[in-house]
């Protein structure tokens, strides 16, 4: 530790960098005294000598525990590898990092580029050791700090949620009373809204149907209007992710839980970041305390809605959306203009199925109309005619290549392929006379798959057949076939699956 007397004049012909920070915005609001004190390292600043003096304080209400970006750390450092930097003020170490790969990186820049490091107790050379192990020390001590008290503010919430006592952010419906504890709101608008779905899905069996029918019915539901602290509300409209939420949640049902999800952590741009709310299963919740306070429903109805809500669920958020089988070719890949959600397909008319696009989450969703419906065989029909033409000079090229093709007889590989190839992208359906399973294959557009319909795309692939469905391998001459006619196009993300029945003579099986 040196004096202020001891720093050269070329340093002090530097920046001086103040770093404010506090971890939540609840502390930004009322810690006000403790921010004053982090603006005063202005004037120490001057009073060891530095005229230009930065304030950096964008990390106000930012965690510096290395799960959360700073970008005023960020700022920070990169200021000091520009070697702009003469000092760095602080507070105390903990406001600078609470994690040890930030810190020793800010004292090894400050080492390379000779910046001090001046907080209340005195002004440190990160290139003298004696300095360096003073602080490397503070560091450690304050990254152990954070974590003894976020074991200990945990450890006492679990023991208190153990007797049911804690007071969690309940649902609506529901309120703490001071003496009482958890009871029915007194709200009797609400607590009829609530008891309505309940009677609803129990009558109609489906999430969707009991917001139709409530939409139908103009029933609205509430919404806070107090940023999350529940006190007050509005009555809008009533959504589907309402009805979800009431039919999940299990307090509706006088069960008190605590650790029904969990956070998870990954390693993003060589920096940790958690994600919370994600759900576990019933069996794994840290506390569940059933006949806790007076319930809507009772457990057993709670466990019947919940595999009604499963068997319900045939898609989960997050899958792959391709293709299941039907005739529409591009099932899965369009969005729609308006709202940008994806398109579904329909099939209307006997006994030829049409297949028809439509955008109609908001119908699913909120109980509105549907943003747009068109027929689909024109589209597939324009698709299909620009995949052919797209993918024709390289197949040929290839084939020719594999079976020595040349001549006339190219010319005769030519009209096969543009047959085969046309009876494999129109027909979507085979004839029922074919009895053995189905090879899918897989086809992707390019991504330079742009104005397709002024220009072919000159890109190359090549065609492959997936082994079968039902799981059997396939022959070796059906697999030589396949990776003679195996063809794979990238477009924006897109995939197509196709179907090639053996026997039905699309492309030679």
């Amino acid at each position: 530790m040196t004096s202020a007397e001891m720093i050269p004049a070329i340093i002090l012909k530097r920046k001086a960098v103040v770093y404010v920070r506090q971890s939540t915005q609840s502390q930004v609001m009322t810690n006000l005294e403790g921010k004053r004190r982090q603006y005063d390292l202005v004037d120490v600043a001057r009073q060891h000598g530095f005229v230009d003096v930065e304030i950096i304080d964008d990390d106000l209400g930012r965690s510096a525990s290395g799960t959360v970006a700073r970008p005023g750390f960020d700022r920070l450092v990169a200021s000091l590898c520009a070697g702009k930097v003469g000092a760095v003020l602080c507070f105390d170490a903990s406001r600078l990092a609470r994690n040890g790969r930030d810190w020793h990186h800010l004292l090894e820049l400050c080492g390379l580029v000779e910046a001090r490091v001046i907080d209340g107790e005195g002004v440190y050379n990160p290139c003298r050791p004696n300095d360096r192990l003073l602080l490397g020390m503070k560091g450690s001590i304050s990254e152990f700090e954070l974590g003894v008290l976020r074991t200990r503010m945990l450890d006492a919430a679990r023991s208190k949620a153990s007797r049911g006592e804690l007071r969690l952010s309940v649902p609506f419906g529901y309120i703490w009373h001071r003496e009482a504890g958890l009871g029915l709101d007194p709200d009797l608008r609400l607590q009829e809204v609530i008891r309505l779905i309940f009677v609803r899905f129990r009558e109609l069996g489906s999430a969707r149907q009991v917001l139709l029918s409530m939409t139908a019915d103009h029933i609205h539901f509430p919404r806070p209007s107090d940023e999350g602290r529940m006190t007050s509300f509005d009555w809008t409209p009533i959504r589907y992710r309402n009805v979800i939420a009431v039919l999940k949640n299990p307090f509706y049902a006088g069960v008190y839980v605590y650790g029904k999800s969990e956070k998870r952590t990954c390693i993003v741009d060589g920096r940790a970041r958690r994600s919370y709310g994600h759900g576990k299963p019933i069996g794994t919740w840290e506390v569940m305390i059933k006949d806790h306070h007076e319930g809507y429903i009772c457990w057993a109805e709670y466990e019947r809605n919940q595999k009604q809500l499963a068997l319900n669920n045939y898609g989960h958020a997050g899958g792959v959306k391709s293709g299941r089988g039907g005739k529409a070719l591009l099932s899965g890949v369009m969005t729609c203009r308006r709202c940008g959600r994806r398109l579904s397909v329909a099939y209307t008319g006997n006994p030829q199925s049409r297949p028809v696009y439509r955008c109609d989450k908001p119908n699913l969703m909120m109980g509105l109309p549907q943003c747009m419906t068109f027929g689909g065989p024109r589209v597939d029909a324009a698709v299909s005619r620009e995949l052919l033409r797209a993918v024709e000079p390289m197949a040929i090229a290839r084939l020719s290549r594999r079976s020595g093709c040349t001549g006339n007889n190219r010319k005769t590989s030519n009209a096969s392929w543009t047959w085969k190839c046309s009876r494999l992208v129109t027909r979507r359906v085979w004839p029922s006379v074919v009895t053995r399973p189905a090879i899918p294959i897989i086809v992707s557009l390019p991504r330079s798959w742009k104005n397709t319909g002024r220009r072919r795309c000159g890109v190359s692939g090549t065609w492959r057949c997936a082994s079968l469905r039902n799981g059997r391998q396939t022959s070796r001459s059906t697999r030589a076939h396949s990776r003679t006619w195996q063809i794979i196009y990238r477009q924006h993300g897109m995939r197509r699956m196709l179907r090639c029945a053996p026997g039905s003579n699309c492309c030679g099986h």
